[in-house]
């Protein structure tokens, strides 16, 4: 019988005597699923990867640790009481499956993916890696890409040259793993389909009517239609993607409206949205098709803006404008301890449909587009939205989001409040799933 075959029969005995369950959807359509079993040394966890196991993992709850690092070399040191501990999880081949016994990276770094969305409100994982054959490959993975560290004062005096030993707890780190650590360069199963090599610093300047600003030079936009982001969300059970507005692509009869037959879905959607009554009372852009045609050709004329459309497992539900602050207007307007950083994003929101209102979606996607954002360029330390003081909703959402508000300010046409997202604030205390 051959290994295929094998693990497929695995699964399937696995899969009668308990029903596996989704975990996450990766960012590239592959399922990971779960199949708990129970064995002579307690419950074990089988994760499959559309049906072919890839590891199994099993939970110490008698074994717990803590990662606390400000106190490693002081007398505090493993006998703190404010930092969280943890059950130490063993990461180990499964026991039944004629493959060999290691892990491929990209398989690694999806069981990790499955860890953080079982564990997501655990700031790490301890994790014991010693059972798979190619452990040492595995601790050089974690460690050179930041995706998991052993604890700090066992490798103290020791050589940056020696092996790694692979018997010690590598500590899986949710900050790491949602920045995007051991995915560029490993696999291709990251929320950016399309990863671009950082652009480098080079100045140049805008001058326009609002704005005179030396920023750097930005990168070229995306192509029309490109994928920026796609993430499985785990409260909602669907994918979320956001793609680059698309002027001229397929059509869809979902979104037509008036005469938009045979225009582009996007922009079809664009042209219902705004000429709706709710989301003209915010953006007052209501139109015709070519006055919002123009608009978007607007948008793919201006180096600081990107036009960009939001969906729900492939229908389309909002835009999102995304823009660089530095030579926006708005960075007139920030305050005088908080200026404008160079690589710092805008952001204008709007949710065209209504049936994606409301049902806890706000706060996933609008933490979602922080998140792509901040990764997109890790120079990004800042996003932030300057919502109309008087749309206590687009406000609900900001808050939702993790966003705080520094001020308040006066445009020639609206009372703004200004909100601010950090990068640090964001990975360390924002919760995605």
């Amino acid at each position: 019988m051959s290994a295929p075959a094998a693990d497929r029969r695995l699964a399937a005995i696995s899969n009668h005597l308990t029903s596996p369950q989704l975990v996450v959807i990766l960012p590239d359509g592959a399922n990971l699923t779960s199949v708990k079993s129970k064995r002579p040394g307690g419950q074990v966890t089988l994760l499959l990867l559309d049906e072919r196991p890839i590891a199994e993992f099993t939970v110490n709850d008698e074994k717990k640790l803590a990662l606390d690092l400000s106190s490693v070399g002081t007398p505090f040191e493993g006998v703190t009481k404010h930092v969280p501990i943890y059950s130490l999880v063993t990461l180990q081949p499964p026991s039944n499956s004629s493959s060999p016994a290691q892990i491929s990276l990209a398989d690694l770094w999806a069981a990790a993916y499955g860890l953080f969305t079982l564990y997501h409100e655990q700031e790490y994982i301890p994790t014991s890696i010693s059972a798979f054959e190619n452990a040492q490959e595995v601790a050089e993975y974690l460690s050179a890409t930041g995706l998991a560290r052993p604890y700090p004062s066992k490798i103290l005096g020791k050589s940056p040259y020696s092996p790694h030993n692979v018997d010690e707890v590598y500590y899986l780190n949710h900050t790491a793993f949602w920045q995007g650590a051991g995915t560029t360069g490993y696999h291709h199963r990251h929320w950016l389909p399309n990863v671009r090599p950082i652009f480098p610093t080079v100045p140049a300047f805008t001058r326009k009517d609002n704005v005179v600003a030396k920023h750097p030079l930005r990168p070229s936009k995306p192509l029309q239609g490109e994928i920026l982001y796609r993430r499985w969300c785990s409260q909602v059970g669907q994918m979320l993607e956001l793609v680059h507005f698309d002027l001229e692509g397929a059509t869809d009869a979902l979104y037509d409206y008036q005469n938009t037959d045979g225009v582009s879905r996007h922009l079809a959607a664009f042209h219902k949205w705004h000429n709706d009554a709710r989301v003209n009372k915010a953006w007052q852009e209501q139109g015709t098709l070519e006055t919002h045609r123009k608009y978007i050709e607007s948008m793919y004329a201006d180096p600081h803006a990107i036009p960009c459309m939001y969906s729900w497992d492939g229908e389309l539900f909002g835009y999102i404008e995304i823009n660089y602050t530095k030579e926006d207007h708005v960075a007139t307007y920030m305050p005088a301890d908080q200026a404008a950083g160079e690589w710092d994003r805008g952001i204008h929101i709007l949710v065209g449909e209504d049936k994606f209102l409301g049902g806890g979606r706000s706060k996933i996607w609008i933490r979602s587009l922080v998140h792509y954002l901040f990764l997109n360029d890790p120079r990004t330390f800042r996003v932030l939205g300057e919502p109309d003081g008087g749309n206590p909703n687009v406000l609900r959402v900001a808050d939702v989001g993790g966003f705080y508000r520094p001020t308040l300010f006066d445009f020639p046409y609206k009372r703004s409040i200004l909100v601010f997202q950090n990068r640090e604030k964001f990975f360390r205390m924002t919760e995605l799933r």
